[in-house]
């Protein structure tokens, strides 16, 4: 575990993130890339950790900075700890569903890393409307059967 003060820089649009300094982050590990449970402020989070143009950086979402009551700009403290426990997404009952009948979809799902199966799943339950689930469900269905048939 390693704890260190750093700023909340933007990229541009709303991606914000955190720099690891180098020294603090191989104390840590020596791996370019790497996930970490985050503690930034009252938060506690999974995240991971990657270079990127030249730095370590620790990407803070929207809904994380709102738990920790932070905001691009601020300099805060941030604890990170390896985080070795299996990453495991929920399928959305409506993939579910589509599963049964689309296995090399399924499969697709099983071949994703967890942070596209989370992107797929957040935006399938965050559809407001039966039918924009639908259109959401039958979006990821395709884009599985094509990375399947890519190989």
């Amino acid at each position: 575990m390693v704890t260190f003060a750093g700023t909340l820089e933007t990229s541009g649009g709303n991606a914000t993130g955190v720099a690891v300094p180098e020294d603090v982050w191989h104390q840590l590990t020596p791996a370019r890339r790497a996930a970490v449970t985050v503690t930034l402020g009252a938060a506690t989070y999974r995240s991971s950790v990657g270079f990127y143009k030249g730095a370590y950086m620790l990407p803070v979402s929207a809904a994380n900075r709102a738990a920790a009551g932070v905001a691009a700009g601020d300099t805060v403290d941030i604890t990170l700890e390896l985080d070795t426990a299996p990453r495991e997404v929920e399928v959305p009952p409506a993939l579910a569903a589509a599963f049964e009948t689309e296995p090399a979809a399924q499969a697709g799902w099983a071949s994703l890393p967890p942070g596209q199966q989370k992107a797929h799943a957040t935006s399938i339950t965050d559809a407001k409307t039966d039918a924009t689930r639908d259109k959401r469900v039958a979006k990821v269905v395709l884009e599985l059967h094509q990375r399947q048939a890519r190989g």
